[in-house]
């Protein structure tokens, strides 16, 4: 690949011998190159310089990451808690600023300080505590995470102005995420190539105990290595909260297993010894452009696992065969004309995907659709019913008025959903529906989508300071007023319940929660014994209800913020739900109504998502054909109960 210092002894010879040379040992480049051309071929849309910086910006955290999981792994090691480093720092940013009142600059170095500390805490336990590196990394995932819910308070922070300048533009078109992404890159090519600290984890990586009995300190060494992780993993968190101008507790999770898979796919061995930014920085930009790409081509998000799981074993596979071919290790630093012609083959390669690119650009010319017939729906997910739900819906409707509908999943994640606005935004569609992960983080990926001129309709949760032709939503608060008046009206106005929370820091729960409250004021009688999250997830609802009962076991009532942590409560109550407890969930989804319907829940405040997914497909078109709409259109809830379930229909 790319990106290990390899030269192939295998003595073959020709141009045949030599181009099997230059594939093998540049693999990652080659892929990245063939994925280009390949992307190119496919859509009209994805050659343009909007959309090839918006590529950049999506690569830009990873990238970030990565370089910093890049010492580790060189070094033999594995960092499993760069994510969750990421988004303390950012959050411990974000509140020393505001809430405590410190200055910008001040919050800055402490937020960069947290995430050194939290490198240094890794490199300790694994140094002098003999915890294996997973173990220990694991650990600090977990507290990197809590600490950062426990500062936050489950809920976003708004990031200070002055920082969020780090999610622009230079003169209104050049990603400062990009320009970042380079200079932490130009920053590991340094570390690695031209400093001691670079050479010994080459050293390390390579035979530790060869490098201990050399006289390096190894254990030294290996703090410093994983300070750098936690380093660049601060830089990163504060990078990505700056492009959604706020600190999200739940940021960047599961990012240290892409992280790690664009070194892997840059060619860095998890045996370590081998790897270096440049490969490290293609293996993330062959992730953007995979995920760029596939958005574009409207491939389902579920496929896009599938196909990135695909490259990273494809990935390791070729470096299995390079070694087979004969591969043998060059000394880091070895005579600069090994790096003059590896030089020349970026040059090359460069030279050949600019000239068959710009062949594959006359395939697209001339041959644009009808872009107001073309809606984007961006759900926050597709691991929940209720949202399923609203996909059919639109679907349905979609297909009724012949509108080509392009449907994304960000797994509640923000930042991906900004990704995935941007894609939308590079594909010049004639509506974008947005149903926000967050409220408050959509914004400015919302305000980008405004400046393009692409009208934007929210559905379900409301997007905060941007422009919206149109909300077509229920009232979560109002929902949860009425939850909180149907319990207690099923109880007597007396009692004690338990709270089954969404994911901590979303706006969904936020409102419901919010709500709730606010109705059981009316109430005195009845007490809030425990009230903790289980993420919007069946499984977790059934464990988090089973460990409340271990407290709390005479309990009068649950309410759950959605349906799936009902149904999961109901299965931890067994013959008590609906009998001895009263349990109220919310959606409307179809499981929960059977439940309605069995009488285990007793109530479920029902929203009509397939509605909402219809009425948002038919005010997006209306909008993109330049036709007027209500501004807010409100599809009412409805507590629904074993009473009047046979009658309704979502």
């Amino acid at each position: 690949m790319a990106t290990d210092t390899l030269k192939s002894t295998t003595g073959a010879s020709g141009a045949t011998g030599g181009l099997r040379r230059l594939l093998l040992d540049n693999g990652a480049l080659t892929a990245l190159i063939v994925l280009v051309v390949a992307m190119s071929a496919l859509s009209g849309d994805f050659m343009t310089a909007d959309n090839l910086l918006n590529v950049g910006v999506q690569a830009a955290v990873t990238a970030i990451l990565a370089f910093g999981v890049t010492f580790v792994i060189v070094s033999a090691g594995i960092d499993l808690s760069v994510g969750s480093v990421a988004a303390l720092s950012a959050t411990v940013l974000a509140w020393s600023a505001t809430s405590q009142g410190l200055p910008v600059a001040v919050a800055v170095v402490l937020a960069i300080a947290t995430g050194i500390a939290c490198g240094l805490v890794n490199g300790f336990l694994i140094s002098y505590g003999k915890l294996p590196p997973f173990i220990a990394t694991l650990a600090m995932l977990s507290v990197g995470r809590g600490l950062s819910l426990v500062i936050s308070q489950g809920s976003p922070i708004a990031f200070p102005g002055s920082v969020s300048h780090l999610g622009d533009t230079l003169g209104g078109w050049l990603p400062v995420p990009v320009l970042v992404m380079v200079l932490m890159g130009l920053v590991t090519a340094f570390v690695l190539g031209r400093t001691y600290i670079g050479r010994s984890m080459y050293a390390i990586g390579g035979n530790e105990e060869a490098a201990r009995l050399s006289g390096l300190r190894v254990k030294k060494q290996k703090l410093a290595i994983y300070a750098f992780s936690g380093l660049f993993a601060a830089a990163a968190g504060i990078v990505l909260a700056a492009r959604l101008s706020s600190a999200q507790p739940q940021a960047a999770q599961g990012y240290e297993l892409d992280a790690i898979a664009a070194v892997v796919i840059g060619g860095a061995s998890l045996a370590g010894g081998t790897g270096k930014a440049s490969g490290t920085l293609i293996g993330a930009l062959i992730l953007a452009v995979l995920r760029n790409g596939l958005n574009l081509l409207s491939v389902s998000a579920f496929w896009q696992q599938v196909v990135i799981g695909v490259v990273i074993a494809l990935a390791v596979l070729l470096d299995t065969v390079r070694r087979k071919a004969g591969a043998t290790q060059v000394a880091a630093g070895a005579s600069g004309g090994g790096k003059g012609r590896q030089a020349a083959t970026y040059v090359l390669a460069a030279v050949v995907a600019a000239a068959v690119v710009g062949a594959m650009s006359f395939l697209h010319s001339g041959t644009s659709a009808a872009k107001d017939q073309k809606i984007g729906l961006a759900l926050s997910t597709l691991n929940n019913p209720f949202f399923v739900q609203i996909r059919a819906g639109a679907q349905q409707e979609a297909k009724k008025l012949g509108v080509d509908l392009t449907v994304t999943d960000a797994q509640n994640d923000a930042s991906q959903q900004a990704n995935q606005l941007q894609n939308f935004t590079s594909e010049g569609l004639g509506t974008i529906i947005v149903n926000a992960v967050d409220s408050d983080a959509v914004t400015p990926a919302a305000k980008a989508v405004n400046k393009s001129g692409i009208p934007l309709v929210a559905v379900d949760r409301a997007v905060n300071n941007a422009d919206t032709a149109a909300l077509v939503a229920s009232d979560n608060v109002t929902g949860g007023r009425l939850a909180a008046k149907s319990l207690a009206d099923r109880l007597g106005g007396k009692g004690t319940i338990v709270v089954l929370q969404g994911q901590a820091g979303t706006s969904a729960s936020r409102e419901r929660g919010a709500g709730f409250t606010a109705g059981l004021k009316a109430y005195p009688g009845i007490k809030v014994v425990a009230e903790q999250p289980a993420d919007w997830d069946r499984t977790k609802g059934l464990d988090v209800m089973t460990n409340l009962l271990q407290a709390h076991p005479d309990i009068d009532g649950v309410f759950a913020e959605n349906d799936e942590m009902a149904l999961g409560a109901i299965k931890a109550l067994g013959s008590k739900a609906g009998k001895s407890v009263a349990v109220i969930g919310f959606d409307g989804t179809p499981d929960g109504l059977s439940a309605v319907k069995a009488g285990t829940l007793y109530a479920s405040v029902a929203q009509q998502p397939t509605e909402l997914g219809r009425i948002a497909v038919q005010n997006a078109l209306k909008v993109a054909e330049g036709k007027k709409v209500t501004k807010s259109v409100m599809v009412p809830v409805k507590v629904v109960t074993k009473e009047n379930v046979a009658g309704f229909s979502g």
